[in-house]
């Protein structure tokens, strides 16, 4: 099994703090094969830039990458923006094509504490 991972919970397992994340998630975390978009990484360097987080986004990724196998998903850009062209429930790009990703691959599960999420995309746990 995949599932992907809302730049919330990826933020929160960089930093150690899976006490953070639900049950429930922590569950498909410990099971699935773990996911992130590739448009994480530059919310991450958004957040990074703004002073919200203390990690750039590439060392984000190495650490999560290294110490928990979370992994850049690969599926090709087209198939990806085709499926966030349905996602009209929201004005975020990043949680547009987060969304998008899981979506496009299989409906699969989204680790997710975004409420707006949990309401629009099915598949999300938390």
């Amino acid at each position: 099994m995949i599932a992907y991972l809302d730049t919330n919970v990826v933020v929160w397992l960089a930093q150690g703090a899976i006490a953070r994340i639900s049950r429930k998630a922590q569950g498909v975390l410990e099971r699935a094969d773990l996911l992130i978009s590739p448009m994480m990484l530059i919310e991450l360097e958004y957040l990074y830039e703004s002073k919200r987080i203390k990690l750039p986004a590439r060392d984000v990724r190495l650490k999560i990458e290294h110490e928990i196998g979370v992994r850049v998903c690969d599926l090709s850009f087209l198939s990806v923006a085709s499926a966030g062209l349905d996602e009209k429930w929201t004005r975020d790009p990043f949680d547009r094509m987060i969304v998008a990703h899981a979506k496009a691959n299989g409906l699969a599960p989204l680790v997710s504490a975004d409420e707006e999420i949990q309401k629009h995309y099915p598949r999300t746990v938390w």
